[in-house]
């Protein structure tokens, strides 16, 4: 909210700068986000009046003008202005002024000097010029009782200083000049001038009739007819100014004159066209199939949701929001309807969203707006219309048929002392809240407030605990350093930090993405198989409506978008937490009852193998690749990769990682089917895991390296097609022998053909020839062949006992 210091001034003016008014104020919770001065500086500049305004001979848009500016002679000023003519008061800059600085940063200093050969003895000022108002119709004309000679920054006020509040919502009660200055008297103590409102005596007897239909729309409303009005009369300047100072645009008196009780006294009210009403008013919700055309241009339709002010044909306003174009306000309006109203903020609050726009009416109306003072607030519209544009006001109505019921909240003290963290006495924060003008009665150790009308914050204990702490000040809580001890979480040498497992991706080649954790359902049912995921209550978007229990669809999403941006090789990964439904869940300081969340890593790679280069012919990335990048990023541990099954994973490309016999994750190909319904040219590869099974590492033990050679012998078998290389490891392993190092699978051959001449007799066709490479040491000494050929012997046998297995002929 924007407003001019010297209009809060005239309600309440503390003995302080404005700067430690801003202080003030922004310390009490009104928090002061800007404090501007109403123009730059300038020097120089006085209140000039025009005597004459001849025809310049050398120049058809130029007038030579005789201004008088309060000194002995009247000065010759050149001066192309549109409006520049006699009579008028205007600024004037004489020889010596500066004007306020341009683009350039610089100020304009004005010199004596000739125009087309006319000498021109100053300048005479725009409201551009004086950097008053962006726009610049002409010299700024200023009233007819401005004083001529008078320096300008005096006769406008521009040394008055404009205070924009950032507010919070429970704030509403000061949206308005007097609120605030009502918050500044119980901050400061200065007095506060009370605004009177005297009865306008009624002249005519006409009423227009309104029927309140719905009391939970609206709760109470008052209004009164006013006739024979002048709307084609100026706005007084002194309220254009102060509108213009609180970012308001003056439109016609009418409507100045309600934003201006807007601004003034926080009361927002509409002034109908009287003529243009049929009938009487309605007071009621919408009805489906509505619509009505607002005065910003747009047609809405409305439906029971949306309050509304109807005549006897159609709505004619959106309830405290808007009114409508048919029935506004215009130049040729002669007779009106002054409507004052309290809406029920639960009957306003998100309407203005629904439609894509907000007003300050309703801003004002959904935080809470004093429902008993619409009398007072019609009183004071009423007597700006007569005074400023004339005319006979009518008998004034008021319908109160539900107001809110202040429900008296009670502060206990040592709760404060608690909440505050300072001690305080039952007298400190009763005088605390008296001061904010709150009714305060007080018993053993607690104080009851009974919230007044326009307090709709004040509901339970904390809201008071709040305005006693603003009221006696932050500043003055005390510096209290921290009590519990400071100790750093050390983490064990068994575990490493998720740092450092993105730090591996990245050295793999992987970039990061950090993604919601709200996804589409559809996406928890296809790549999670999670047919009941944690559904949210209040979804940020439609698309985001439950919680993920993959990684798997975020990092889908971000593929398909660098694909939709012609990327070629796409491969990234996230960290990031999962959520379940596990009712063994309890609640804790870390975890949620009925919840599981853990914490997993997933990566995706797409397209290349490697990144385009001269020394390695390109080649897409497969299975063995991705599953090669899971064991770097969980070695030193040793896992067991088997024959796996994911809803998100190709069924014969899929395996399961396990680890201690616990399954740790999943790695594979994308399934055909979700490859397909996302249109990729080719199938991703992916991985899931447990971050915590990621996490864990073998403590580094120290061993000696063998000063004598291994010995490598190679054994190519041939084995069932079905036999997998888990199946063959494990039988190695079997042979239990110290001087077996190592085994390593480095070559497979298959037969192309049946009727192959050269295997038919070794290899057949439903078999696979595999050639394992054993590693044999000793740290003592040198092998032999005596030592070496009874292990390799205990390796075949195990081979043929366990996977029938049989030496390559």
């Amino acid at each position: 909210m924007q407003f001019p210091e010297s209009w809060l001034r005239s309600f309440c003016n503390p003995n302080m700068s404005s700067q430690q008014l801003a202080d003030t104020l922004t310390m009490a919770g009104l928090e002061v986000e800007e404090l501007t001065p109403v123009a730059p500086p300038f020097t120089g500049i006085v209140v000039g009046q025009i005597l004459s305004a001849e025809q310049h001979p050398n120049a058809d848009r130029l007038r030579v003008c005789q201004v008088d500016v309060g000194q002995a002679a009247p000065l010759n000023i050149v001066c192309g202005a549109p409006n520049a003519r006699v009579g008028i008061k205007v600024p004037c800059a004489t020889v010596g002024a500066e004007l306020p600085p341009g683009e350039d940063g610089k100020p304009f200093k004005i010199k004596l000097g000739k125009l087309r050969g006319v000498e021109s003895q100053g300048m005479l000022c725009s409201a551009k010029e004086l950097q008053t108002s962006e726009e610049s119709d002409g010299l700024l004309e200023l009233a007819e009782d401005a004083v001529v000679g008078r320096d300008i920054r005096e006769q406008l006020s521009l040394d008055d200083m404009l205070f924009t509040l950032k507010l919070t919502p429970n704030l509403a009660h000061c949206l308005s000049v007097y609120g605030i200055a009502r918050e500044v008297s119980a901050l400061t103590g200065a007095p506060l001038l009370q605004p009177t409102f005297p009865a306008v005596a009624a002249t005519l007897t006409d009423r227009l009739p309104v029927d309140v239909q719905d009391k939970d729309l609206c709760g109470r409303f008052s209004g009164r007819v006013v006739r024979g009005v002048n709307t084609r009369v100026q706005t007084p300047a002194w309220m254009i100014d102060r509108l213009a100072r609180c970012g308001q645009r003056s439109v016609s008196p009418l409507v100045d004159i309600s934003n201006y009780v807007m601004f003034e006294l926080g009361r927002p009210s509409h002034i109908f066209d009287l003529d243009k009403i049929h009938g009487g008013l309605q007071v009621r919700w919408g009805k489906p199939g509505e619509q009505l055309k607002l005065l910003n241009g747009n047609t809405v339709s409305v439906d029971a949701q949306v309050g509304v002010i109807a005549d006897d044909q159609a709505v004619e306003s959106l309830a405290g929001i808007m009114g409508g174009d048919a029935t506004a306000v215009s130049d040729e309006t002669t007779h009106i309807f002054i409507e004052a109203a309290f809406w029920w903020p639960q009957a306003i609050a998100g309407r203005s969203r629904r439609f894509n726009f907000s007003t300050d009416a309703g801003h004002r109306f959904e935080r809470g707006v004093d429902p008993s003072t619409t009398v007072e607030h019609v009183e004071r519209i009423t007597q700006l219309v007569l005074d400023i544009c004339g005319g006979q006001a009518g008998p004034l109505d008021d319908q109160t048929l539900a107001l809110p019921e202040g429900k008296p909240v009670t502060l206990r003290v040592a709760r404060a002392v608690k909440v505050i963290g300072m001690p305080l006495t039952q007298e400190q924060c009763a005088g605390a809240l008296r001061r904010l003008g709150l009714d305060v009665s007080e018993g053993d150790g607690t104080v009851t407030v009974a919230p007044p009308a326009f307090r709709f914050d004040l509901q339970i204990e904390e809201d008071l605990i709040e305005e006693v702490a603003r009221i006696i000040g932050y500043e003055m809580l005390p510096e209290t350093p921290p009590l519990a001890p400071i100790t750093p979480k050390l983490r064990v040498e068994s575990r490493r930090g998720p740092f450092a497992v993105r730090r591996q991706l990245a050295q793999l080649g992987y970039q990061e993405t950090i993604n919601f954790s709200f996804v589409e359902a559809r996406w928890e049912q296809e790549l999670a198989g999670n047919p009941e995921p944690v559904k949210l209550l209040n979804p940020i978007a439609s698309q985001m409506s439950v919680m993920r229990s993959s990684l798997l669809g975020s990092l889908m999403a971000a593929l398909k978008f660098n694909l939709d941006r012609k990327a070629e090789r796409v491969r990234l990964f996230e960290v990031g937490r999962v959520f379940f439904k596990d009712a063994s869940v309890k609640d804790s300081d870390t975890t949620v009852a009925g919840f599981h969340q853990p914490m997993r890593v997933a990566g995706l790679t797409y397209g290349p193998a490697d990144a385009v280069q001269w020394g390695v012919s390109s080649r897409g990335a497969d299975f063995f690749d991705i599953k090669g990048e899971v064991q770097a990023l969980l070695a030193p541990l040793q896992v067991e990769f088997r024959v796996g099954d994911h809803p998100a994973m190709h069924p014969g490309r899929c395996a399961a990682v396990w680890r201690e016999g616990e399954c740790i994750g999943h790695v594979g190909e994308l399934h055909p089917k979700w490859r397909q319904g996302y249109e990729l040219p080719q199938a991703p590869l992916m991985f899931e895991l447990s971050l915590e099974a990621v996490l864990a590492r073998e403590v580094p033990v120290f061993q000696a390296v063998s000063r004598h050679q291994p010995v490598e012998r190679d054994l190519a078998i041939v084995v069932k097609e079905s036999v997998t290389h888990a199946a063959v490891m494990q039988a190695i392993r079997s042979a239990d022998s110290l001087l077996l190092r190592d085994a390593l699978l480095f070559d497979v051959y298959r037969p192309k053909k049946a009727t192959d001449a050269s295997v038919s007799g070794s290899v057949a066709a439903d078999e696979k020839s595999l050639a394992v490479r054993l590693v044999f040491s000793r740290d003592d000494a040198t092998l032999t062949d005596v030592e070496i050929d009874p292990v390799v012997k205990m390796v075949l046998a195990q081979l043929e006992q366990q996977v029938a297995a049989r030496l390559r002929a």
